[in-house]
């Protein structure tokens, strides 16, 4: 007996209804993530709670050392994160073909740094950054250590976007006489802003997540930081320590998480607003410009 044929048209219906089931779980499970922590943190949140600092273990108080520690170890990761995967996406992107070798090297080193657990880059960062370097349990060595555990992926990201740009554009400027690096920073960088922000809202969000990696560099110190060389807890080590370390500060815990949701879709909001302005006012390249 000849098996039923099945029409292209229900074929592209199955396959319709399922990317729509997948898309609608994830959305799920995000949504029931944010309920769930929001309703039992929210009524927590106040004015005070982001103003004052740490008292009694995390049982009273409020987190604004914490928050200003995590700010500033963002500020640190992405210092050097930044510049860093810019440079290196230029490089394998534009300068690849004179550096074959070294471009698969580095695009190797790339994808097994990626691959390492946190609690790795934690060990390296404490032998390293604290010990090796002298910087103790500081918010600097937190910081250098998730830029590199950032690294990996805002290259990867920032190399995907610029490939993504025609090579027309490229073409185009070459033949108005500019030179390489003019094209690169004049029309390259800017049409591919929104790549180059999709990497920096993953390196915001791998930074502001990170937990295991800030317990060996960063330290646990709840105290007002007075500089980087302090110790400072993030918001994600706060979250596990009140969780797990302090009896009934479940509480407190999900509201230190419904700060941290919000002050990371705030961070990338802004980032990709920043990120679509500068590809908006980018003066329109002119023959001969520097």
């Amino acid at each position: 007996m000849r098996s039923p044929v099945i029409s292209p048209a229900w074929k592209e219906r199955v396959a319709s209804v399922a990317i729509w089931v997948s898309a609608s779980l994830i959305v799920g499970v995000l949504a029931w993530i944010l309920i769930d922590i929001f309703m039992k943190g929210f009524s927590q949140l106040s004015i005070s709670f982001l103003r004052d600092e740490v008292e009694d273990a995390g049982r009273g108080g409020g987190i604004a050392s914490i928050i200003v520690s995590t700010l500033a170890i963002l500020t640190v990761t992405l210092s050097v994160a930044v510049p860093l995967s810019l440079a290196t996406a230029i490089a394998l992107t534009e300068y690849t073909r004179d550096l074959t070798r070294g471009g698969r090297f580095v695009r190797r080193s790339l994808d097994v740094l990626a691959a390492v657990p946190s609690i790795v880059f934690g060990l390296f960062g404490n032998a390293f950054f604290c010990i090796a370097l002298g910087m103790g349990y500081s918010i600097l060595a937190g910081g250098l250590t998730l830029a590199c555990m950032a690294l990996p992926i805002m290259i990867r990201t920032t190399e995907q976007a610029i490939r993504s740009v025609p090579d027309e554009y490229r073409f185009a400027a070459a033949a108005l006489g500019l030179s390489r690096t003019t094209t690169m920073f004049r029309v390259v960088l800017p049409a591919a802003n929104p790549g180059l922000a999709a990497g920096l809202v993953l390196g915001i969000g791998r930074a502001l997540a990170e937990t295991a990696a800030l317990l060996f560099t960063s330290g646990y110190v709840t105290r007002m930081p007075e500089s980087l060389s302090d110790s400072g807890r993030a918001l994600s080590v706060h979250i596990y320590d009140m969780a797990m370390n302090v009896p009934g500060g479940n509480t407190r815990a999900c509201a230190t998480a419904t700060v941290l949701v919000l002050l990371l879709l705030f961070i990338n909001g802004a980032a990709v607003m920043l990120m679509r302005s500068v590809g908006r006012h980018v003066p329109p390249t002119r023959s001969g410009s520097v």
